[in-house]
């Protein structure tokens, strides 16, 4: 197989996911998967896929459970997890053992300044032929969008969030 590089970005809802029926879809013909999700450290409902799909996907988490908002500044630990997540990463792209390797809110790490855009472009440089490489989230930075071999913009029109008081749905928001 030939391996290409894909980016999910925009505002809109949708980018883990398209990344997550990726995964399955995957999974479903018997390549194997490895997930990691950036700035994730809270329970979501496909914690589970690795359950469905033993052998076939890995999953880990790379943040902490609180969120860091627009402004505040990262705490050591969040920038540890980040790190150690952007190793993770390099290592599955490297190792031989996936066929497909989604980064999971890594162009949002980027922006927040927890890993640097030149950091995560040298791992998409590295990327060996034979892999699928995903990042996901929003404020992909234009040197990403330019390398990727596929690039989609998930684009808000319309959402539920801002007309109602609504609070994440298990199964459908996490």
């Amino acid at each position: 197989m030939t391996g290409k590089f894909q980016l999910y970005t925009g505002n809109g809802k949708g980018k883990t996911t398209a990344a997550l029926g990726l995964a399955v879809r995957a999974a479903c013909a018997g390549m194997k998967v490895y997930f990691g999700q950036f700035m994730k450290g809270q329970d979501y409902s496909e914690l589970c896929l690795p359950e469905h799909f033993p052998g076939l996907i890995t999953m880990e988490q790379y943040g902490t459970p609180k969120l860091i908002c627009k402004g505040e500044e990262p705490s050591e630990e969040d920038m540890k997890s980040a790190s150690t997540g952007l190793q993770r990463i390099r290592t599955a792209i490297l190792s031989g053992s996936y066929d497909l390797v989604i980064a999971d809110e890594l162009n949002v790490t980027v922006h927040m300044g927890l890993l640097s855009e030149n950091d995560v472009m040298h791992l998409i440089l590295q990327r060996p032929d034979n892999v699928e490489l995903v990042l996901t989230g929003r404020y992909a930075p234009e040197s990403f969008i330019e390398a990727a071999d596929l690039v989609t913009e998930m684009r808000e029109i319309k959402h539920y969030y801002a007309t109602e008081n609504l609070q994440a749905r298990i199964g459908i928001e996490s």
